[in-house]
Protein backbone atom coordinates (compact mmCIF):
# COMPACT_ATOMS: atom_id res chain seq x y z
CA UNK A 1 0.00 0.00 0.00
CA UNK A 2 1.34 3.46 -1.02
CA UNK A 3 1.39 5.61 2.08
CA UNK A 4 2.80 8.18 0.99
CA UNK A 5 0.64 12.07 1.08
CA UNK A 6 -1.17 13.04 -1.68
CA UNK A 7 -0.86 15.77 -3.82
CA UNK A 8 -3.92 16.04 -6.25
CA UNK A 9 -3.45 17.60 -9.77
CA UNK A 10 -6.56 18.98 -11.19
CA UNK A 11 -5.67 19.73 -14.92
CA UNK A 12 -6.69 21.39 -17.74
CA UNK A 13 -4.77 22.60 -21.15
CA UNK A 14 -1.89 22.22 -19.30
CA UNK A 15 -1.70 19.07 -18.02
CA UNK A 16 1.50 17.79 -19.28
CA UNK A 17 3.25 21.35 -17.40
CA UNK A 18 1.62 20.44 -14.65
CA UNK A 19 2.32 17.00 -14.24
CA UNK A 20 5.94 17.09 -15.39
CA UNK A 21 6.88 19.69 -12.66
CA UNK A 22 5.40 18.52 -9.82
CA UNK A 23 5.98 14.78 -10.55
CA UNK A 24 9.85 16.04 -11.20
CA UNK A 25 10.31 17.63 -7.67
CA UNK A 26 7.95 15.46 -5.30
CA UNK A 27 7.79 12.00 -6.51
CA UNK A 28 9.70 10.67 -4.38
CA UNK A 29 7.76 11.45 -1.13
CA UNK A 30 4.62 12.08 -2.02
CA UNK A 31 1.92 10.53 -4.47
CA UNK A 32 0.93 12.61 -7.19
CA UNK A 33 -2.52 12.18 -8.86
CA UNK A 34 -4.26 14.13 -11.33
CA UNK A 35 -8.03 14.89 -12.54
CA UNK A 36 -9.10 16.36 -15.33
CA UNK A 37 -11.87 18.74 -14.83
CA UNK A 38 -12.89 20.59 -11.26
CA UNK A 39 -16.31 18.07 -10.86
CA UNK A 40 -13.46 14.83 -11.74
CA UNK A 41 -10.96 16.71 -9.18
CA UNK A 42 -13.71 17.04 -6.22
CA UNK A 43 -14.38 13.33 -6.50
CA UNK A 44 -11.06 12.19 -6.48
CA UNK A 45 -10.18 14.31 -3.54
CA UNK A 46 -13.88 12.78 -2.19
CA UNK A 47 -12.37 9.09 -2.99
CA UNK A 48 -8.89 9.41 -1.53
CA UNK A 49 -10.42 11.18 1.56
CA UNK A 50 -13.18 7.62 2.12
CA UNK A 51 -9.89 5.54 1.96
CA UNK A 52 -7.97 7.27 4.48
CA UNK A 53 -5.17 8.74 2.18
CA UNK A 54 -3.78 11.95 3.48
CA UNK A 55 -4.44 14.64 0.68
CA UNK A 56 -1.08 17.57 1.57
CA UNK A 57 -2.13 19.62 -1.10
CA UNK A 58 -4.85 20.51 -4.01
CA UNK A 59 -3.38 22.68 -6.83
CA UNK A 60 -5.79 23.24 -9.62
CA UNK A 61 -5.32 25.29 -12.86
CA UNK A 62 -7.19 28.25 -12.97
CA UNK A 63 -9.21 27.69 -16.03
CA UNK A 64 -10.33 24.13 -16.30
CA UNK A 65 -12.89 22.48 -18.11
CA UNK A 66 -16.19 22.90 -16.27
CA UNK A 67 -14.78 25.71 -13.98
CA UNK A 68 -12.20 27.64 -12.55
CA UNK A 69 -9.75 27.07 -9.86
CA UNK A 70 -11.25 29.33 -7.67
CA UNK A 71 -14.49 27.55 -7.43
CA UNK A 72 -13.19 24.24 -6.95
CA UNK A 73 -10.73 24.99 -4.32
CA UNK A 74 -13.31 27.20 -2.01
CA UNK A 75 -15.19 23.61 -2.08
CA UNK A 76 -12.13 21.71 -0.71
CA UNK A 77 -12.71 22.46 2.87
CA UNK A 78 -16.02 20.75 2.78
CA UNK A 79 -13.91 17.77 1.65
CA UNK A 80 -10.46 17.72 3.68
CA UNK A 81 -9.80 21.18 5.12
CA UNK A 82 -6.21 20.23 6.05
CA UNK A 83 -4.98 20.21 2.42
CA UNK A 84 -3.73 23.28 0.80
CA UNK A 85 -4.93 24.37 -1.62
CA UNK A 86 -3.12 26.57 -4.96
CA UNK A 87 -4.31 28.15 -7.83
CA UNK A 88 -1.95 27.62 -10.73
CA UNK A 89 -2.21 30.37 -13.34
CA UNK A 90 -0.45 30.30 -16.72
CA UNK A 91 1.52 33.25 -17.86
CA UNK A 92 -0.85 34.53 -20.63
CA UNK A 93 -4.01 34.14 -18.45
CA UNK A 94 -2.55 36.46 -15.34
CA UNK A 95 -3.69 39.96 -16.29
CA UNK A 96 -7.16 38.72 -16.85
CA UNK A 97 -7.44 36.55 -13.49
CA UNK A 98 -5.31 38.62 -11.16
CA UNK A 99 -8.26 40.54 -9.78
CA UNK A 100 -10.43 37.41 -10.00
CA UNK A 101 -7.51 35.92 -7.57
CA UNK A 102 -6.77 38.40 -5.53
CA UNK A 103 -9.98 38.93 -3.85
CA UNK A 104 -9.99 34.92 -3.74
CA UNK A 105 -7.36 35.09 -1.83
CA UNK A 106 -8.56 37.61 0.79
CA UNK A 107 -11.63 35.83 1.01
CA UNK A 108 -9.37 32.44 1.88
CA UNK A 109 -11.15 30.53 -1.06
CA UNK A 110 -7.13 29.16 -1.44
CA UNK A 111 -4.05 29.35 -0.03
CA UNK A 112 -2.18 31.32 -3.00
CA UNK A 113 -1.91 31.45 -6.25
CA UNK A 114 1.46 31.37 -8.11
CA UNK A 115 1.99 31.22 -12.11
CA UNK A 116 3.20 28.07 -14.04
CA UNK A 117 6.89 27.64 -14.28
CA UNK A 118 7.66 28.39 -18.13
CA UNK A 119 11.11 26.75 -18.10
CA UNK A 120 13.19 24.45 -16.04
CA UNK A 121 14.47 25.51 -12.70
CA UNK A 122 11.82 27.61 -11.57
CA UNK A 123 12.65 27.97 -7.62
CA UNK A 124 9.92 30.98 -7.29
CA UNK A 125 7.22 28.31 -7.70
CA UNK A 126 8.73 25.24 -6.09
CA UNK A 127 9.74 27.59 -3.00
CA UNK A 128 6.17 28.52 -2.83
CA UNK A 129 5.02 25.00 -3.16
CA UNK A 130 7.46 23.90 -0.40
CA UNK A 131 6.58 26.28 2.30
CA UNK A 132 3.01 25.35 1.94
CA UNK A 133 4.09 21.27 2.03
CA UNK A 134 6.39 22.40 4.95
CA UNK A 135 3.66 23.54 6.98
CA UNK A 136 1.13 20.89 6.26
CA UNK A 137 3.93 18.29 7.48
CA UNK A 138 4.46 20.63 10.76
CA UNK A 139 0.80 21.30 11.18
CA UNK A 140 -1.00 18.31 9.54
CA UNK A 141 0.69 14.99 9.18
CA UNK A 142 1.97 12.66 11.38
CA UNK A 143 6.36 13.01 12.09
CA UNK A 144 8.02 10.23 9.64
CA UNK A 145 11.49 11.12 11.62
CA UNK A 146 11.78 12.27 15.37
CA UNK A 147 14.63 13.82 17.24
CA UNK A 148 13.06 13.43 20.64
CA UNK A 149 10.93 10.78 21.97
CA UNK A 150 8.49 11.43 24.82
CA UNK A 151 7.06 8.04 26.93
CA UNK A 152 4.46 9.08 29.28
CA UNK A 153 0.39 7.82 29.61
CA UNK A 154 -2.25 8.75 27.66
CA UNK A 155 -3.50 12.52 28.70
CA UNK A 156 -0.44 12.95 31.01
CA UNK A 157 -0.52 16.81 31.43
CA UNK A 158 3.07 17.39 31.97
CA UNK A 159 3.74 15.32 28.58
CA UNK A 160 0.77 17.27 26.64
CA UNK A 161 2.96 20.69 27.95
CA UNK A 162 6.29 19.29 26.84
CA UNK A 163 4.61 18.15 23.01
CA UNK A 164 3.30 21.99 23.17
CA UNK A 165 7.18 23.30 24.03
CA UNK A 166 8.26 20.99 21.41
CA UNK A 167 5.92 21.46 18.76
CA UNK A 168 6.36 25.31 19.12
CA UNK A 169 10.43 25.24 18.50
CA UNK A 170 9.72 23.35 15.68
CA UNK A 171 11.33 20.35 17.10
CA UNK A 172 9.71 16.67 15.56
CA UNK A 173 8.80 14.11 18.04
CA UNK A 174 6.97 11.49 18.98
CA UNK A 175 4.59 10.21 22.24
CA UNK A 176 4.52 6.87 23.09
CA UNK A 177 3.10 5.10 25.84
CA UNK A 178 5.10 2.84 28.35
CA UNK A 179 3.29 -0.57 26.41
CA UNK A 180 4.62 0.32 23.60
CA UNK A 181 7.87 -1.48 21.95
CA UNK A 182 9.56 1.27 21.10
CA UNK A 183 9.59 2.84 24.51
CA UNK A 184 11.30 0.14 26.13
CA UNK A 185 14.87 1.16 25.41
CA UNK A 186 14.14 4.56 26.51
CA UNK A 187 12.76 3.31 29.67
CA UNK A 188 15.55 1.35 30.70
CA UNK A 189 18.20 3.90 29.79
CA UNK A 190 16.26 5.88 31.99
CA UNK A 191 17.35 3.42 34.96
CA UNK A 192 15.55 1.89 37.49
CA UNK A 193 13.27 4.21 39.83
CA UNK A 194 12.73 6.21 36.55
CA UNK A 195 9.41 8.35 36.72
CA UNK A 196 6.85 9.60 33.55
CA UNK A 197 7.31 11.08 31.51
CA UNK A 198 10.34 10.13 30.23
CA UNK A 199 12.07 12.31 27.97
CA UNK A 200 14.93 11.40 24.99
CA UNK A 201 15.97 14.71 23.51
CA UNK A 202 18.34 15.03 20.07
CA UNK A 203 21.38 15.21 22.41
CA UNK A 204 20.29 11.41 23.80
CA UNK A 205 19.93 12.56 27.38
CA UNK A 206 17.22 10.71 28.94
CA UNK A 207 15.47 12.73 31.47
CA UNK A 208 12.98 10.78 34.60
CA UNK A 209 9.82 12.95 35.58
CA UNK A 210 10.64 15.25 32.58
CA UNK A 211 8.87 18.80 32.76
CA UNK A 212 8.59 21.28 29.58
CA UNK A 213 11.58 23.66 31.89
CA UNK A 214 14.02 20.28 31.86
CA UNK A 215 13.45 19.71 28.87
CA UNK A 216 14.14 23.15 27.74
CA UNK A 217 17.13 23.48 29.14
CA UNK A 218 18.47 20.01 28.28
CA UNK A 219 18.66 21.39 24.63
CA UNK A 220 19.88 24.93 25.06
CA UNK A 221 22.52 24.15 27.90
CA UNK A 222 21.72 25.21 31.48
CA UNK A 223 22.69 28.40 33.31
CA UNK A 224 24.97 26.32 35.18
CA UNK A 225 27.12 26.24 32.32
CA UNK A 226 27.38 29.80 31.78
CA UNK A 227 31.41 30.22 32.59
CA UNK A 228 32.04 32.30 35.82
CA UNK A 229 33.50 35.75 35.49
CA UNK A 230 31.86 36.51 31.59
CA UNK A 231 30.32 39.73 31.36
CA UNK A 232 27.81 39.98 28.28
CA UNK A 233 27.76 43.40 26.57
CA UNK A 234 23.51 42.34 26.58
CA UNK A 235 21.84 40.05 28.30
CA UNK A 236 18.41 40.48 26.65
CA UNK A 237 15.15 38.71 28.87
CA UNK A 238 13.09 37.03 26.49
CA UNK A 239 13.31 35.26 22.92
CA UNK A 240 9.44 36.60 21.70
CA UNK A 241 10.41 38.43 18.71
CA UNK A 242 11.95 41.48 20.21
CA UNK A 243 14.03 39.48 22.04
CA UNK A 244 15.48 37.45 18.40
CA UNK A 245 15.44 40.42 16.72
CA UNK A 246 17.53 42.60 19.78
CA UNK A 247 20.32 38.86 19.62
CA UNK A 248 20.34 39.01 15.62
CA UNK A 249 21.44 42.42 15.89
CA UNK A 250 23.40 42.43 18.75
CA UNK A 251 25.58 39.73 17.67
CA UNK A 252 26.01 40.26 14.16
CA UNK A 253 27.30 43.55 15.37
CA UNK A 254 30.19 41.57 17.45
CA UNK A 255 28.42 42.30 21.05
CA UNK A 256 28.36 39.54 23.67
CA UNK A 257 25.29 38.47 23.74
CA UNK A 258 23.02 36.42 25.85
CA UNK A 259 19.23 35.15 25.69
CA UNK A 260 17.59 33.84 28.59
CA UNK A 261 13.89 32.54 27.81
CA UNK A 262 11.91 30.56 30.57
CA UNK A 263 9.42 29.36 28.32
CA UNK A 264 10.25 28.42 24.45
CA UNK A 265 11.93 30.73 22.35
CA UNK A 266 9.37 32.77 19.92
CA UNK A 267 7.35 33.34 22.80
CA UNK A 268 3.51 34.10 22.51
CA UNK A 269 4.01 34.52 18.79
CA UNK A 270 5.95 30.89 18.57
CA UNK A 271 2.54 29.37 19.26
CA UNK A 272 0.84 31.26 16.05
CA UNK A 273 -0.17 28.95 13.43
CA UNK A 274 -0.44 31.28 10.44
CA UNK A 275 0.95 35.03 10.72
CA UNK A 276 -0.30 36.42 7.65
CA UNK A 277 0.47 40.02 7.91
CA UNK A 278 4.35 40.01 8.17
CA UNK A 279 6.19 41.77 6.16
CA UNK A 280 8.42 39.74 3.05
CA UNK A 281 5.73 36.30 3.66
CA UNK A 282 3.34 37.16 1.40
CA UNK A 283 2.25 33.22 1.69
CA UNK A 284 2.45 33.82 5.26
CA UNK A 285 4.64 32.36 7.78
CA UNK A 286 3.89 29.90 11.34
CA UNK A 287 5.34 31.67 14.52
CA UNK A 288 7.19 28.28 14.93
CA UNK A 289 9.18 28.88 11.46
CA UNK A 290 9.68 32.19 12.18
CA UNK A 291 11.00 31.82 15.62
CA UNK A 292 13.25 28.78 14.31
CA UNK A 293 14.57 30.96 11.69
CA UNK A 294 15.48 33.66 13.64
CA UNK A 295 16.87 31.54 16.59
CA UNK A 296 19.06 29.72 14.00
CA UNK A 297 20.01 33.28 12.53
CA UNK A 298 20.93 34.49 16.00
CA UNK A 299 23.39 31.40 17.02
CA UNK A 300 25.15 31.73 13.38
CA UNK A 301 26.04 34.96 14.33
CA UNK A 302 27.32 33.93 18.25
CA UNK A 303 24.15 34.34 20.59
CA UNK A 304 23.88 32.16 23.17
CA UNK A 305 20.37 31.13 24.34
CA UNK A 306 19.77 29.59 28.04
CA UNK A 307 16.19 28.20 28.62
CA UNK A 308 13.89 26.60 31.23
CA UNK A 309 13.91 28.99 34.10
CA UNK A 310 12.34 32.56 34.81
CA UNK A 311 14.42 35.95 35.45
CA UNK A 312 13.85 36.54 39.09
CA UNK A 313 15.90 39.95 39.71
CA UNK A 314 17.84 42.14 38.27
CA UNK A 315 20.58 44.31 40.76
CA UNK A 316 23.23 45.93 40.38
CA UNK A 317 26.78 44.53 40.97
CA UNK A 318 29.13 45.19 43.66
CA UNK A 319 30.76 48.67 44.27
CA UNK A 320 33.59 48.12 42.09
CA UNK A 321 31.16 47.14 39.57
CA UNK A 322 28.87 49.43 39.85
CA UNK A 323 27.90 49.75 35.63
CA UNK A 324 27.27 46.55 35.49
CA UNK A 325 24.15 44.64 35.90
CA UNK A 326 23.30 41.10 38.00
CA UNK A 327 20.70 38.98 35.84
CA UNK A 328 19.56 35.94 38.46
CA UNK A 329 17.15 32.71 37.43
CA UNK A 330 16.82 30.26 39.88
CA UNK A 331 19.97 28.91 41.37
CA UNK A 332 22.37 31.19 38.68
CA UNK A 333 23.43 34.38 37.76
CA UNK A 334 24.77 36.52 34.54
CA UNK A 335 26.53 39.67 34.80
CA UNK A 336 25.83 41.96 31.82
CA UNK A 337 26.63 45.38 30.69
CA UNK A 338 23.16 46.19 29.42
CA UNK A 339 20.01 44.50 29.88
CA UNK A 340 17.24 44.78 27.54
CA UNK A 341 13.76 43.34 28.15
CA UNK A 342 11.80 41.70 26.38
CA UNK A 343 9.99 39.79 28.60
CA UNK A 344 6.58 39.95 26.87
CA UNK A 345 3.07 39.39 28.46
CA UNK A 346 1.38 36.18 29.66
CA UNK A 347 -1.92 35.37 29.20
CA UNK A 348 -4.68 36.64 31.60
CA UNK A 349 -6.29 34.14 33.44
CA UNK A 350 -10.26 33.32 33.46
CA UNK A 351 -10.31 32.71 37.29
CA UNK A 352 -13.13 30.15 36.65
CA UNK A 353 -11.90 27.19 39.75
CA UNK A 354 -13.68 24.58 37.59
CA UNK A 355 -11.98 25.57 34.59
CA UNK A 356 -8.68 26.20 35.74
CA UNK A 357 -8.28 23.06 37.39
CA UNK A 358 -8.31 21.63 34.18
CA UNK A 359 -5.18 23.52 32.68
CA UNK A 360 -3.34 21.28 30.41
CA UNK A 361 -6.58 18.86 30.57
CA UNK A 362 -8.69 20.11 27.64
CA UNK A 363 -7.82 23.69 29.06
CA UNK A 364 -5.39 25.87 27.15
CA UNK A 365 -3.89 28.77 27.86
CA UNK A 366 -2.33 29.65 24.46
CA UNK A 367 -3.21 28.51 20.91
CA UNK A 368 -1.33 25.13 21.72
CA UNK A 369 -1.28 23.97 18.25
CA UNK A 370 0.48 20.73 18.86
CA UNK A 371 -3.30 19.65 20.32
CA UNK A 372 -5.22 20.30 17.17
CA UNK A 373 -4.83 17.32 15.55
CA UNK A 374 -6.14 15.60 18.95
CA UNK A 375 -9.15 16.91 18.20
CA UNK A 376 -10.47 15.77 15.16
CA UNK A 377 -14.06 15.96 14.68
CA UNK A 378 -14.54 17.58 18.76
CA UNK A 379 -16.59 20.38 19.62
CA UNK A 380 -13.77 23.63 20.70
CA UNK A 381 -14.13 26.77 22.26
CA UNK A 382 -11.97 29.73 21.83
CA UNK A 383 -11.55 32.76 23.90
CA UNK A 384 -10.77 36.00 23.26
CA UNK A 385 -10.90 38.61 20.49
CA UNK A 386 -6.99 39.17 19.40
CA UNK A 387 -5.29 38.03 16.22
CA UNK A 388 -3.95 35.31 18.49
CA UNK A 389 -6.90 33.95 19.43
CA UNK A 390 -8.32 34.40 15.89
CA UNK A 391 -5.05 32.58 14.39
CA UNK A 392 -5.94 30.04 16.71
CA UNK A 393 -9.89 29.13 15.52
CA UNK A 394 -9.21 29.17 12.04
CA UNK A 395 -6.18 26.48 12.53
CA UNK A 396 -8.64 24.47 14.62
CA UNK A 397 -11.12 25.04 12.19
CA UNK A 398 -9.20 22.36 9.94
CA UNK A 399 -9.39 19.70 12.63
CA UNK A 400 -12.56 19.93 14.71
CA UNK A 401 -16.12 19.42 13.81
CA UNK A 402 -17.25 23.24 15.63
CA UNK A 403 -15.08 25.94 16.80
CA UNK A 404 -16.99 28.77 18.74
CA UNK A 405 -15.29 32.21 19.48
CA UNK A 406 -16.10 33.78 22.53
CA UNK A 407 -15.84 37.68 23.37
CA UNK A 408 -17.17 39.87 25.56
CA UNK A 409 -17.11 43.09 23.35
CA UNK A 410 -20.14 43.40 20.56
CA UNK A 411 -17.83 42.09 17.49
CA UNK A 412 -14.48 40.93 16.64
CA UNK A 413 -13.63 43.53 14.74
CA UNK A 414 -12.76 46.24 17.20
CA UNK A 415 -10.20 44.04 18.33
CA UNK A 416 -9.24 41.85 15.53
CA UNK A 417 -7.38 42.03 11.74
CA UNK A 418 -9.73 42.57 9.05
CA UNK A 419 -8.21 39.48 7.09
CA UNK A 420 -8.68 37.51 10.16
CA UNK A 421 -12.28 38.50 10.66
CA UNK A 422 -12.99 38.41 6.89
CA UNK A 423 -11.26 34.09 7.24
CA UNK A 424 -13.16 33.94 10.36
CA UNK A 425 -16.68 34.65 8.79
CA UNK A 426 -15.56 32.57 5.64
CA UNK A 427 -15.05 29.25 7.89
CA UNK A 428 -18.40 27.53 7.91
CA UNK A 429 -17.40 25.56 11.01
CA UNK A 430 -16.61 29.07 13.36
CA UNK A 431 -19.05 30.17 15.07
CA UNK A 432 -18.61 33.66 16.62
CA UNK A 433 -20.48 34.66 20.00
CA UNK A 434 -20.25 37.96 21.32
CA UNK A 435 -20.93 39.32 24.40
CA UNK A 436 -20.75 35.65 25.89
CA UNK A 437 -18.07 34.50 28.68
CA UNK A 438 -17.06 31.21 30.61
CA UNK A 439 -19.09 31.20 33.83
CA UNK A 440 -18.09 27.24 34.91
CA UNK A 441 -16.81 23.87 33.42
CA UNK A 442 -15.54 20.87 34.69
CA UNK A 443 -15.07 17.31 33.40
CA UNK A 444 -13.68 14.19 35.39
CA UNK A 445 -10.37 14.37 34.78
CA UNK A 446 -10.63 15.99 31.21
CA UNK A 447 -12.61 18.93 30.12
CA UNK A 448 -16.26 17.76 29.32
CA UNK A 449 -18.55 20.32 29.77
CA UNK A 450 -19.11 24.22 29.72
CA UNK A 451 -21.02 27.11 31.27
CA UNK A 452 -21.79 29.78 28.95
CA UNK A 453 -23.13 33.59 30.40
CA UNK A 454 -24.65 36.16 27.95
CA UNK A 455 -23.78 39.06 29.33
CA UNK A 456 -26.60 41.14 28.45
CA UNK A 457 -29.49 39.29 29.41
CA UNK A 458 -27.42 37.24 32.03
CA UNK A 459 -28.75 33.86 30.52
CA UNK A 460 -26.74 30.78 30.94
CA UNK A 461 -26.28 27.89 28.96
CA UNK A 462 -24.35 24.42 29.42
CA UNK A 463 -22.52 23.13 26.37
CA UNK A 464 -19.98 20.06 25.80
CA UNK A 465 -16.95 21.00 25.17
CA UNK A 466 -13.83 18.82 24.23
CA UNK A 467 -11.26 21.94 24.29
CA UNK A 468 -10.95 25.60 25.19
CA UNK A 469 -8.21 27.64 24.59
CA UNK A 470 -7.80 30.91 26.28
CA UNK A 471 -6.09 33.52 24.59
CA UNK A 472 -7.50 36.52 26.71
CA UNK A 473 -5.39 39.62 26.31
CA UNK A 474 -2.02 39.90 28.70
CA UNK A 475 -0.88 41.36 31.55
CA UNK A 476 3.30 41.92 31.98
CA UNK A 477 5.25 40.34 35.00
CA UNK A 478 7.61 43.02 35.60
CA UNK A 479 7.51 42.29 39.46
CA UNK A 480 11.44 41.16 39.03
CA UNK A 481 12.85 44.00 38.08
CA UNK A 482 14.80 46.90 40.20
CA UNK A 483 12.66 49.01 42.02
CA UNK A 484 14.43 51.66 40.31
CA UNK A 485 12.70 50.92 37.22
CA UNK A 486 9.12 53.07 36.63
CA UNK A 487 6.03 50.87 35.29
CA UNK A 488 2.79 52.39 34.59
CA UNK A 489 -0.18 51.74 36.39
CA UNK A 490 -1.30 48.10 34.66
CA UNK A 491 2.61 47.40 35.24
CA UNK A 492 3.99 47.99 32.01
CA UNK A 493 7.43 49.04 31.61
CA UNK A 494 7.85 52.94 30.82
CA UNK A 495 10.20 54.14 28.91
CA UNK A 496 11.78 57.33 27.07
CA UNK A 497 9.62 60.37 27.31
CA UNK A 498 6.69 58.33 28.99
CA UNK A 499 9.07 58.23 31.51
CA UNK A 500 7.74 60.62 35.03
CA UNK A 501 9.38 63.85 34.70
CA UNK A 502 10.93 63.82 38.15
CA UNK A 503 12.92 60.72 36.88
CA UNK A 504 14.18 62.75 34.56
CA UNK A 505 17.98 63.40 34.94
CA UNK A 506 19.45 67.18 34.02
CA UNK A 507 15.75 67.83 32.22
CA UNK A 508 16.59 64.86 29.84
CA UNK A 509 14.44 62.09 29.58
CA UNK A 510 16.04 58.90 29.29
CA UNK A 511 16.82 57.51 25.30
CA UNK A 512 13.53 56.24 23.44
CA UNK A 513 13.53 52.70 24.57
CA UNK A 514 15.70 53.14 28.24
CA UNK A 515 13.89 52.87 31.50
CA UNK A 516 15.13 54.97 34.37
CA UNK A 517 17.44 52.74 34.72
CA UNK A 518 20.35 53.57 32.49
CA UNK A 519 21.75 50.32 30.91
CA UNK A 520 18.34 48.85 31.18
CA UNK A 521 15.88 48.83 28.22
CA UNK A 522 12.66 47.83 27.31
CA UNK A 523 11.07 46.85 24.06
CA UNK A 524 8.26 44.77 22.55
CA UNK A 525 5.04 43.94 24.26
CA UNK A 526 6.40 44.41 28.18
CA UNK A 527 7.27 48.38 27.11
CA UNK A 528 4.02 50.65 27.80
CA UNK A 529 2.62 52.18 24.60
CA UNK A 530 3.64 49.41 22.34
CA UNK A 531 2.27 48.16 19.43
CA UNK A 532 1.29 44.62 20.55
CA UNK A 533 2.04 43.25 17.14
CA UNK A 534 4.76 41.09 15.54
CA UNK A 535 7.01 43.52 13.43
CA UNK A 536 6.46 46.09 15.61
CA UNK A 537 7.85 44.14 18.32
CA UNK A 538 11.01 43.06 15.80
CA UNK A 539 11.50 46.55 14.87
CA UNK A 540 11.62 47.50 18.83
CA UNK A 541 14.09 45.15 19.06
CA UNK A 542 16.48 46.14 16.25
CA UNK A 543 16.21 49.72 17.39
CA UNK A 544 17.17 49.06 20.46
CA UNK A 545 21.00 48.39 19.32
CA UNK A 546 22.18 52.21 18.73
CA UNK A 547 20.55 52.85 22.14
CA UNK A 548 23.30 49.74 23.62
CA UNK A 549 25.99 50.85 21.53
CA UNK A 550 25.80 54.41 23.12
CA UNK A 551 25.57 53.42 26.39
CA UNK A 552 28.43 51.11 26.26
CA UNK A 553 30.59 53.93 24.16
CA UNK A 554 29.93 55.78 27.57
CA UNK A 555 30.86 53.02 30.02
CA UNK A 556 34.21 52.46 27.67
CA UNK A 557 34.73 56.76 28.11
CA UNK A 558 34.36 56.44 31.52
CA UNK A 559 36.65 53.44 32.25
CA UNK A 560 39.36 55.65 30.54
CA UNK A 561 39.15 58.43 31.53
CA UNK A 562 37.80 59.67 28.34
Amino acid sequence: MDDRPVILLVVGAHADVVEQEFRARYDRDYRIETAAGADAGLDRARALVADGAPIAMIAAEQLLADGTAIELLRSVPSVVATARRVALVPFEDFADAIDDLRAAALRRDMDTFILLPRGPRDEEFHTAMAELLSEWGWSVARPLVTVTDVVAEHRDRSAAAIGDLLERLGFPHRVLTPADPEAREIVEAAGSGAELPIVRTFTGRVLSAATAAAVTEAMYGGFDTIPEGVIADVAIVGAGPAGLAAAVYAASEGLATVVLERDAIGGQAGSSSMIRNYLGFPRGISGMRLAQRSRIQAGRFGARFFTGRPAIEVAPGPPHEVEHQHVHVAGAQLCARTVVIAAGVNYRRLDVPGVDDLVGAGVYYGAATSMARELQDRDVYVVGGGNSAGQAAVHLAKFAGAVTILVRRPSLAETMSDYLVREIEATPNIQVRTRTVVADGGGDGWLQWLRLENLDDGESTKTLADGLFCLLGADPDCSWLPDGVALDERGFVLTGRDVPREAWVDGQPPASLETTVPGIFAVGDVRAGSMKRVASASGEGASVLPLVHAHLARMRAREFGA
